[in-house]
């Protein structure tokens, strides 16, 4: 267990770390079911050919996603943190060890899935992106105000739903931005592919 503020410091050390390599490392965060790893599967598809990419994939349990991230030829690192809810910068940092991410590559942090305890750690990472699907629920950036006023970028994902759901687009925008006026709210669909060049462009601002 780690003293109060000495995560803080690692993650300094991670952060450090990381721009010495000049490797973008992005923060996925989201309520479990959002579509982290299908988005992750079909950025990499899309953009792999661009620029390297490496993932650490952490959840509680089970190397599933793990497994799936594998499948797409990239390299991936599976960190299961048991009760804890989420990653912190020494968990990270270990990742890394054996990720070993190659210089001015894109390395993707898949969070576990919980909208309460990631956005509290800092990982060291340069971006914070929260995902929310259209099946959750227009209210959740007022309900979890935290991790969106935290965030960078929110993306809501599965547009391909949004006939067969109640879902207020407009409404949603307006509850993030009544939480973080500076956050960058783009729309997609990972599945289908809508919007996806919004996605990319942020990645690579």
């Amino acid at each position: 267990m780690y003293a109060p503020g000495a995560c803080d410091e690692v993650a300094s050390a991670v952060r450090a770390r990381l721009e010495a390599l000049g490797v973008r490392a992005v923060n996925l965060m989201s309520s479990p079911g959002s579509g982290k790893t299908t988005l992750l599967e079909r950025t990499i598809q899309d953009l792999g050919g661009r620029r390297s990419i490496a993932v650490v994939e952490a959840d509680q349990e089970t190397a599933l996603d793990a497994d799936r991230i594998r499948r797409t030829g990239v390299d991936v690192v599976q960190v299961n943190t048991g009760a804890a809810g989420h990653l912190d910068a020494p968990t990270l940092d270990r990742a890394l060890d054996v990720l070993d991410p190659a210089p001015k590559s894109l390395l993707f942090v898949e969070n576990v899935g919980n909208l309460v305890g990631p956005a509290r750690f800092d990982l060291g990472e340069a971006g914070q992106v929260v995902l929310i699907s259209v099946t959750e629920g227009t209210d959740k950036p007022l309900k979890y105000p935290y991790i969106f006023a935290a965030a960078d970028l929110v993306v809501i994902n599965k547009l391909d739903l949004l006939p067969y759901v109640d879902f207020d687009i407009d409404a949603c925008r307006l509850h993030v931005a009544s939480v973080n006026p500076a956050a960058t709210v783009v729309t997609v669909s990972a599945t289908r592919g809508d919007n996806l060049t919004d996605w990319y462009g942020w990645l690579f601002s």
